[in-house]
């Protein structure tokens, strides 16, 4: 009865080994899936806010959409005028840090009256 008892010594830390690796794959994906939204949220914002100062001043747009954004993120803004409409479109590729994943950039874009006095 003894030797029964003492056989089963360490079997919960070997099953607890094998598990730890699960266990931190699933914790950096609910990372990387936080990660993704935000830098989705991000791309959204900097288009709003470059849309919206290019049709109030008629300039600036660019520049106003790339200051709303983290700076590390490294947004790719650009605006487009006519004389109805600014649209503004946001790239901001977005790191992964699961080895193999490669997410696609997000993209955000808006579009706004052109409310510049001036036309475009």
């Amino acid at each position: 009865m003894r030797r029964r008892v003492r056989s089963d010594r360490g079997q919960v830390a070997l099953e607890y080994i094998g598990f730890v690796p699960i266990l931190l794959l699933v914790a950096l994906c609910g990372i990387q899936l936080g990660w993704v939204a935000y830098v989705h949220q991000q791309a959204e914002t900097a288009a709003r806010t470059a849309a919206r100062v290019e049709a109030r001043n008629g300039s600036g747009g660019e520049a106003a959409g790339r200051a709303a954004v983290r700076e590390g993120l490294g947004a790719d803004v650009n605006v487009f005028k006519d004389a109805d409409a600014v649209t503004a479109t946001v790239t901001i590729q977005i790191n992964s840090i699961i080895p193999g994943l490669n997410p696609d950039p997000a993209e955000a874009t808006v579009i706004m009256p052109n409310d510049d006095p001036k036309g475009p």
